[in-house]
């Protein structure tokens, strides 16, 4: 185990230090200053947010996995339709209780004075995952079409957007589109995918590979929809914004900065504790109903759980105490500057801060091992840091001229949805996933405070409507470059077979075997 330790933080260094590197660098130059203060807590932040992503992701290898594979591997065999839906959506409303991401999204949105929807946020995306899993998995069990359902369920979200505009309430839809991609995060994505790869072995038939796939894309819907019907209810005079009720900034004194990180450590640690401590405990009643699972197995993965949680505990932490501060500084000392930087360094940041995020890892190391190297690794990172990094980028670009997010989501959905369509469906299916897992901890500890710290000086009394909606990108343009990265296999295999042909027809007598 300590040798595969030492391989995680290998990973891990390559994943945080390009990030790392690029904001100390650029802080020795004039586009923006951070103090000494700052660059020290945030390399130690740096150095702690690495030690939780590898023991984050030893500990998801050992216990989240076979979890998620055993469940939906002896799950299914049992065949009773009840039991499964009931358990599903019962899975899916914990994890996502228990994802740090969403708490991540609730802290950003405290100064949205909007009572009882803010409060009650977490539950609202919970519940949307949750049925939303049992309807994955009723894909997979009636060998249901992903592309058919992603048509629907997003012709219903585009149809709630338009009457929720006609109420006046546009400058919610960025918040809104952001809950579906926190919905699959750090602890959430590696027992899903293998809830849904295990699901599809058992059940079998001529495409399971295509079916091991598409349920963290289904989960990051849900959320959408229902929080989409609750903002109906909100009434406009409770829609505010106000900057001053967050907390941004590194305190001068180290021991201030160490009290707020261990204050941090505490909440972080009794949140993702109790999920961890649910799941377990659901986990090993299915264990005696169904799995039947050996002691020393179960105490394997006991040890797996212990290490995820305090992997995820230390890289939500760093993330708060670290980047969280220094996104907003970097983001309103570059509009200060000069806006075009933002455009820039928002670019450069997106393409390693996708790096940094674990569960993209774990989903480009499952795609490579159920596609048997059909999609490498290698080809699905970068497709994802590009896209990553555009969506950033545009979103700096809308933040600096002031228009609505729909401009670049109604159309970004409909190429999205449009290239499905010639598309095979498991890159379809791999695409949606990705765009679920593109937004992450690190993505809402950096990039969310800096598109907030960007707007906070060049469009103050529109915070609200221009700095929300990042996340949301984030999850859409990687759909976008992944598919066009399975539309190019298709044309070069169309490419070969041409080829192909064209020298049989073209070869002469002598070259013509007959048999």
């Amino acid at each position: 185990m300590f040798f595969k330790f030492l391989d995680k933080i290998k990973e891990a260094m390559t994943t945080v230090l390009p990030v790392s590197l690029i904001i100390i660098i650029l802080s020795f130059t004039p586009l923006y200053n951070l103090s000494l203060t700052e660059i020290i807590v945030f390399i130690i932040s740096s150095i702690i947010l690495m030690i939780g992503i590898a023991l984050f992701s030893l500990g998801s290898e050992i216990a989240m996995e076979p979890m998620g594979q055993a469940i939906g591997s002896s799950l299914f065999k049992n065949k009773k339709v009840l039991i499964i839906v009931l358990i599903c959506f019962v899975f899916g409303l914990l994890l996502t209780l228990s994802e740090p991401d969403v708490f991540e999204l609730q802290e950003m949105s405290e100064g949205i004075s909007l009572h009882s929807f803010t409060h009650f946020m977490g539950l609202y995306i919970s519940i949307g995952a949750g049925i939303f899993l049992v309807i994955g998995i009723f894909r997979i069990i009636f060998k249901m079409d992903l592309g058919m359902i992603l048509f629907f369920s997003y012709f219903v979200i585009f149809s709630f957007i338009t009457i929720l505009i006609y109420n006046g309430k546009e400058e919610m839809l960025g918040m809104i589109f952001d809950t579906g991609g926190v919905t699959t995060g750090a602890i959430s994505v590696p027992f899903l995918m293998a809830l849904g790869i295990g699901a599809s072995q058992t059940i079998g038939g001529k495409n399971f590979k295509d079916k091991s796939f598409g349920l963290l894309a289904l989960c990051s819907i849900g959320p959408i929809i229902v929080i989409l019907v609750r903002a109906f209810f909100i009434k406009d005079n409770e829609i505010t914004f106000n900057l001053d009720k967050i907390e941004y900034g590194i305190e001068d004194n180290g021991l201030e900065v160490l009290t707020k990180a261990l204050k941090e450590m505490g909440k972080l640690s009794l949140e993702i504790f109790i999920g961890l401590a649910v799941l377990f405990i659901i986990f090993l009643l299915l264990n005696n109903k169904f799995i039947k699972f050996p002691k020393s197995k179960i105490k394997v993965i006991l040890i797996g759980l212990i290490i995820t949680f305090i992997g995820t505990v230390l890289f939500l932490t760093a993330s708060s105490i670290g980047f969280h501060p220094i996104g907003f500084e970097i983001g309103s000392q570059l509009a200060n500057y000069n806006p075009i930087w933002l455009v820039l360094i928002g670019f450069s940041l997106g393409i390693f801060v996708s790096l940094a995020e674990p569960p993209v890892h774990i989903l480009c190391h499952k795609v490579s091992d159920v596609t048997q190297g059909g999609v490498s690794k290698k080809n699905l990172l970068i497709a994802i840091s590009i896209g990553v990094g555009l969506s950033i980028a545009l979103c700096m670009i809308r933040i600096i001229f002031n228009f609505s997010i729909l401009y670049f989501l109604v159309p970004g959905y409909f190429i999205a949805l449009g290239l499905a369509i010639f598309i095979p469906k498991i890159h379809t299916a791999i695409a949606y996933d990705a765009g679920g897992v593109a937004s992450g901890p690190v993505t809402l500890s950096l990039i969310l405070p800096l598109a907030i710290g960007a707007s906070s000086i060049l469009h103050s009394n529109n915070v609200l409507a221009d700095a929300f909606g990042i996340v949301a990108m984030v999850s859409l343009v990687p759909l976008i470059t992944i598919q066009l990265l399975g539309l190019k296999d298709i044309l070069k295999k169309k490419k070969i077979m041409k080829n192909r042909l064209k020298n049989i027809i073209s070869a002469d007598d002598e070259r013509i075997i007959r048999f």
